[in-house]
């Protein structure tokens, strides 16, 4: 008879074996990556989509949890995995823990931007986006040298979202896996003057759809949180996509991939005598030095808020706690001595 051991290992490469071909949906097993604003709304987003009606928590750099849905009666149920990064764009060396060979086929990515905060907007978009880019790539290219196959079809569901006739389709680059922008905070942004709701709605429109993502504002409301909640279930466990748009800048946009255009969205809100002189060397940087003229960009030490987690109340452990003091007493007890030992041997020399 098999011990466990073997029955276990048994398991996982055939598991290996199923996930070889086609886009891995057979396996049940799907991961979604968190990442936005410091203190935008990410917890807050993934408990509503898991049902666990608790306090959301600060995340202080990267959190793991789990959900599960069976397709139906009587069937093994889908099992979806959800990462989170804290700290705003102050931990981007930890992208690279959630995003591997392993998982990058049924991989999909969640920006959550703080629409409250539309100075700080840009800059966490566009570090976290090109943090996340260029780790994907090379987690793409170490994938195509065993499973080419395995990118080709990665690259042609992402393309499968715009249609084939779209007259935009030569002039956007999708981004390598799915996303989703979720713009968080919207019971405070509706209360924007008029033009300022309409830089940000139409830049983020421009962004989204350069990336071929979909296009979400959400606040703590109800209706707003369920209607993102099919967005994220979509996205883990391959739940029917939605169809519906608004494009009304006096209303939550709610935009999917590959259902806006250029032509909708328009030229960048800024009188047409500025733009000449503006320079610029691509369509994103022209929004980008549109978007940062009206709302510049703070310059913030992303560190200085970050807290030390062996000091948080809410991982406190009374006995490691008990020993950290003692270590950290006899660190400085060290030092002291360490010091007076130097100090001795420039007094004897």
């Amino acid at each position: 008879s098999e011990t466990l051991w073997e029955i276990a290992k048994a398991e996982v490469e055939k598991r290996g074996t199923n996930g070889s071909e086609g886009d891995g949906a057979e396996i049940g097993e799907k991961s979604v990556f968190f990442i936005g604003s410091k203190n935008g709304g990410k917890t807050t987003v993934i408990l509503r989509c898991l049902d666990r009606d608790e306090p959301p928590k600060p995340t202080l750099a990267l959190d793991y949890t789990y959900g599960r849905r069976a397709k139906g009666y009587n069937t093994p149920k889908d099992i979806a995995h959800f990462w989170e990064l804290g700290g705003g764009t102050s931990l981007l060396d930890l992208i690279s823990v959630p995003i591997t060979s392993d998982t990058l086929r049924t991989f999909s990515l969640v920006l959550v931007l703080d629409l409250s905060k539309p100075n700080d907007l840009w800059p966490t978009m566009e570090n976290l986006l090109q943090a996340t880019k260029s780790h994907v790539d090379k987690v793409i290219m170490k994938l195509g040298k065993t499973n080419p196959k395995a990118v080709s079809e990665m690259r042609q569901k992402i393309w499968n979202n715009m249609q084939k006739d779209h007259p935009d389709r030569e002039l956007i680059d999708p981004f390598p896996v799915p996303l989703v922008i979720i713009g968080s905070k919207y019971d405070i942004f509706q209360d924007f003057e008029s033009e300022k709701r309409k830089v940000i709605c139409k830049t983020l429109r421009f962004v989204a759809h350069y990336y071929g993502a979909s296009l979400m504002f959400t606040s703590k409301s109800e209706a707003l949180l369920l209607k993102i909640r099919g967005v994220i279930n979509q996205l883990a466990f391959g739940i029917d996509k939605s169809k519906s748009i608004c494009v009304d800048q006096n209303k939550p946009l709610f935009i999917t991939a590959g259902l806006d255009s250029f032509s909708q969205i328009g030229s960048p809100p800024i009188p047409e005598n500025d733009i000449g002189k503006l320079h610029a060397h691509s369509p994103m940087e022209l929004w980008k030095k549109v978007y940062e003229k009206l709302f510049p960009p703070k310059s913030i030490n992303t560190l200085k808020n970050i807290k030390d987690p062996a000091r948080d109340p809410q991982y406190a452990e009374s006995e490691v706690d008990e020993m950290r003091i003692q270590k950290d007493q006899e660190l400085e007890r060290y030092k002291r001595s360490s010091s007076k030992s130097w100090k001795q041997i420039e007094l004897d020399s």
